[in-house]
């Protein structure tokens, strides 16, 4: 079974950074893309960033240059480190797999963990 569980959400002062960590399993990890999402109280789920095996990254703008997306291959392990954090990046943040695909760009992400959540004071 395709499975992704993200950890290490906390409380954060603004400024300050934080790395979640995307723990895949369930698959080879040969061919993949995972994505990082976000979904703030009373606001829809938002993409922010994705990884593919064949070694492409995406960011949406509002994280771009502040938000880097990582891979562990041998630990099977996606990581979301996060800079810079303002309070409007609290949320709960959740990571995606489609293991059917090598590029991010045609990704159908269909399998989700439970969410981390990131809660960044003023």
């Amino acid at each position: 079974e395709v499975q992704v569980v993200e950890s290490g959400g906390t409380l954060v002062e603004a400024g300050g950074s934080l790395r979640l960590s995307c723990a895949a399993s369930g698959f080879t990890f040969d061919d993949y893309a995972i994505g990082w999402s976000r979904q703030a109280p009373g606001k829809e789920r938002e993409g922010l960033s994705c990884i593919s095996s064949d070694g492409n990254t995406a960011y949406v703008d509002s994280v771009k240059g502040r938000f880097t997306i990582s891979s562990d291959k041998a630990n099977k392990i996606v990581y979301l480190q996060m800079t810079s954090l303002k309070p409007e990046d609290t949320a709960t943040y959740y990571c995606a797999v489609d293991p059917t695909t090598t590029t991010c760009r045609y990704a159908d992400f269909r399998t989700w963990g439970q969410g981390t959540q990131v809660s960044v004071s003023s």
